[in-house]
């Protein structure tokens, strides 16, 4: 019976590792509410906890990318499962708006940066020569499988006890996760004296970046990167891409939902919905990724989600379960599923040893417009009493993304092993 590669249980670890890094942020749109009325606090204050804790973390992704060359993956990854662990303890002692800010906005965005920007993309190019894009689905998909699986549990024991029940649940699972990866993850193939998932002869692997300082590791890849127009496309529309998913829907759903009456469980629900079909949308968007224009997948991506956003409103005017349960499955098979064709690009433009720096930029341009739709989000509420304005710009902004890919120059794929 042929051994089952290690790099796949690297992936696995990674995948559950991603999941709880994954709920933790998606958490914040079960939160909100329960914050509002326990502490008396503004929402769109709460909000902004929430984006600088989106901006953080994505402007933090290349340097985390540039520390993953220095500091390896093992040391890295029980780093930032450590971070995220006190985040969520010492949720459970705050009283101050600003702590919130500080624990949410710093402690928690720094702990998630890893999981949720580079990682992905770092696992694949080291662990994996064949399926790279299907293991760069699989890994992003993670993220929707946290909120499959957690978020209606969530909801329910906020609902039934308290927010702090559902804080030391996610204390748990930090925890199983952190001794999880102490004992499992590894830092590279070579250390345990195999090659990487497809390749069949020993190439030279290029280490040069091992004893250069991770700042300035971060910023040459950012130079190199803006001289091309390329780059500003791709980081133009992941700039659309964070602000139609986690800044919007991730941050503000559930209390869009609530406004309309829908009792907290059953919107939490809808929104882990959501990740069943974002786990097969983003899995075969890996394996598209293999096979197909990059580009155009991406063009109808945007497209897509945006026409979903669209609708949205409407179905939650008119009281529709049946046009919410459609948005729901529209719009979860397409939510991360512009990641992996980005990775790919970026990998075809600057090359399997650059592209996790420079697609940490882009990740960077992702969050800020992630955080530029939670703390709008929260702004256009404050003065409309209704969110249905932020959903219907981040429908057309969708619009303006797809336009931005397409003229995308074409790329030459690189093999396997470059």
């Amino acid at each position: 019976m042929k051994r089952i590669h290690y790099s796949w249980f690297i992936l696995v670890v990674t995948f559950f590792s991603i999941i709880v890094a994954g709920i933790t942020m998606s958490s914040s749109g079960v939160f909100i509410d329960s914050f509002e009325k326990e502490f008396n606090w503004d929402r769109s204050l709460i909000a902004l906890a929430f984006a600088v804790s989106l901006f953080l973390y994505g402007f933090s992704g290349p340097f985390m990318a540039a520390l993953l060359e220095v500091v390896g993956l093992k040391k890295m990854m029980l780093g930032a499962m450590a971070t995220l662990f006190i985040g969520m303890l010492l949720t459970l002692f705050m009283t101050q708006s600003w702590q919130l800010i500080i624990i949410w906005g710093c402690i928690i965005g720094l702990g998630a940066s890893l999981f949720l920007t580079v990682l992905s993309p770092y696992v694949a190019n080291h662990w994996f020569v064949k399926s790279r894009g299907l293991a760069v689905g699989i890994l992003t998909a993670s993220t929707a499988t946290g909120q499959l699986i957690l978020l209606p549990i969530l909801a329910i024991i906020i609902e039934h006890y308290s927010w702090r029940w559902a804080i030391g649940l996610i204390l748990i699972l930090s925890m199983v996760m952190f001794i999880t990866i102490s004992i499992f993850i590894k830092n590279k193939p070579q250390d345990i004296g195999i090659l990487p998932y497809g390749m069949e002869e020993n190439l030279e692997m290029q280490q040069e970046n091992h004893k250069k300082n991770p700042i300035s590791i971060a910023f040459n890849g950012l130079f190199e990167a803006i001289k091309k127009k390329e780059f500003w496309l791709l980081a133009g529309s992941f700039f659309v891409c964070g602000l139609s998913t986690s800044g919007l829907i991730g941050t503000h759903f559930v209390s869009y939902c609530i406004s309309f009456g829908i009792p907290l469980v059953t919107a939490a629900s809808f929104l882990s919905f959501m990740g069943v079909f974002n786990l097969v949308g983003t899995t075969l968007s890996g394996w598209l990724s293999d096979r197909f224009d990059n580009r155009w997948l991406l063009f109808w991506y945007y497209l897509l989600r945006g026409t979903s956003l669209l609708i949205l409103p409407y179905a939650l005017m008119q009281g529709s379960l049946t046009l919410l349960t459609i948005f729901t499955i529209f719009y979860g098979l397409d939510w991360i599923a512009t990641v992996p064709p980005t990775i790919s690009i970026s990998r075809q433009i600057f090359g399997t040893n650059k592209s996790g720096i420079i697609y940490g930029w882009i990740f960077a341009s992702h969050q800020s417009g992630a955080a530029v739709a939670a703390y709008g989000g929260g702004l256009i509420y404050k003065f409309f009493n209704s969110y249905t304005w932020a959903f219907f710009l981040a429908g057309m902004f969708c619009a303006l993304a797809s336009l931005f890919v397409i003229i995308v120059k074409k790329q030459t794929p690189y093999h396997a092993n470059t």
